[in-house]
């Protein structure tokens, strides 16, 4: 099961660092072109990982890409400017269901 980043130029070149391949996007229809490739019938991978900012730009693809499919998994993380507002994160997820600061 392969990891493939779609993500801006710093993420994608810090993933690349630890071994995992990737694709630098700048706008949404070159994510909509990655996203596309990821999700081919023919491809080996099985997690994708994309930032939050990206995923946001094409949420209704991505949403039909994801509910359709069982592989590969979408995790969207945080870029280097940090999560976008308003969003909840793992960590507050994880405190309102167990109650529990992890």
């Amino acid at each position: 099961m392969k990891f493939f980043v779609i993500a801006d130029e710093n993420t994608v070149t810090g993933f690349n660092l630890v071994g995992l391949e990737g694709e630098v996007v700048e706008t949404a229809d070159e994510a909509r072109e990655a996203m596309a490739k990821a999700f081919a019938p023919d491809s080996e991978i099985g997690i994708v990982i994309t930032t939050e900012r990206i995923a946001s730009e094409i949420r209704s693809e991505m949403e039909e890409y994801v509910y359709s499919r069982s592989f590969p998994l979408v995790i969207e993380i945080p870029d280097r400017t940090g999560p976008i507002e308003g969003r909840v994160s793992i960590r507050e997820m994880v405190r309102s269901a167990v109650g529990v600061n992890v």
